[in-house]
């Protein structure tokens, strides 16, 4: 595995596992935050709604991070290089 490779793995690989952090971040806020408010509705339906709601917001999000992550799979090699060459430029310009 040549070099660039390498860092490419390692980018992506914690890239995956930061936006991983930020769905289960997001469903432990959702919940908490809907746990702490449950008596605070005041009635059975406003309930329902806010569960609704609450259930959309973790559907659409966990979606758009997961199609994130699908597109960095498929451009990995392309978004990383890039990212990578610009890094090393930044890098070099400073003199190390």
């Amino acid at each position: 595995m040549s070099d660039l490779t390498r860092r490419i793995e390692t980018m992506h690989r914690r890239d995956v596992m930061v936006a991983w952090a930020f769905v289960l971040g997001l469903w432990f806020s959702i919940i908490f935050v809907a746990l702490a408010t449950w008596a605070l509705a005041p009635t059975g339906g406003a309930r329902i709604t806010l569960l609704i709601g609450g259930a959309i917001v973790l559907l659409f999000n966990t979606a758009a991070i997961l199609a994130m992550l699908r597109h960095y799979r498929e451009d990995r090699d392309f978004m990383y290089g890039l990212d990578i060459k610009f890094l090393d430029a930044a890098r070099d310009a400073k003199g190390h």
